[in-house]
């Protein structure tokens, strides 16, 4: 599973490095580092909202405050469904 966040300037402005601090922990205390591949990207034109973040290709827009609920409501359920569990 793919999961890339934008650290380009204007989602660096709007908390990508805290956005990804945060996934990198709940991805470590969840086990699933050999399940999510976390990555980073320049500027992927969505600059308008919050930080730009793709899940295997479904675009989302993250903040620093809503990042563990798009873990919970969105990442571990797919990655659930991926794996069977």
């Amino acid at each position: 599973m793919n999961l890339t966040v934008c650290i380009g300037s204007s989602c660096h402005l709007k908390g990508s490095r805290i956005v990804v601090e945060r996934l990198e922990n709940l991805i470590q205390t969840h086990g699933l580092k050999d399940k999510i591949d976390l990555r980073g990207s320049f500027c992927t034109g969505n600059c308008q909202t919050g930080v730009s973040a793709t899940l295997d290709g479904v675009y989302y827009s993250l903040t620093p405050e809503n990042t563990e609920r798009f873990f919970i409501e969105k990442l571990l359920p797919r990655v659930a469904e991926k794996t069977g569990e």
